[in-house]
């Protein structure tokens, strides 16, 4: 999304709330991709723990110099550092709709939408 401050100030109430309704759904989505993704990683890396021969150090730098699991590592942090960038988004469109002090229950729910966030990543 990435638009500035400035124009989504400019912006009318209601496309203001639909930029935010926007943005949130794209969050919620590559949030989905990165969790399945992660969850994913943990599973291989379980299924080559268990596969391999020898003790639990042997196990685990087997796991720690496989090229499969870096790049998927990688590819998850890239999720993650895209992930960020878009709460960032829906972070500041947030602010933006607070200061201009929409209404009470329009911005109590999306106050609520941002908390609840908070409240599953464990914040």
């Amino acid at each position: 999304m990435s638009v500035s401050a400035d124009a989504l100030y400019k912006m009318s109430d209601v496309e203001l709330l639909a930029a935010y309704v926007e943005a949130r759904r794209q969050f919620v989505e590559k949030k989905f991709a990165r969790d399945t993704q992660r969850a994913r990683l943990e599973w291989l890396r379980a299924k080559m723990f268990v596969g391999s021969p020898g003790g639990v150090t042997e196990r685990n730098m087997a796991i720690d110099v496989s090229e499969e699991i870096a790049r998927k590592g990688q590819e998850l942090r890239e999720m993650t550092r895209e992930l960020d960038l878009l709460k960032v988004d829906v972070d500041v469109i947030g602010i933006v709709i607070r200061s201009r002090g929409v209404p009470a229950l329009v911005a109590a729910q999306a106050e609520d939408a941002v908390q609840g966030d908070a409240e599953r990543e464990g914040h």
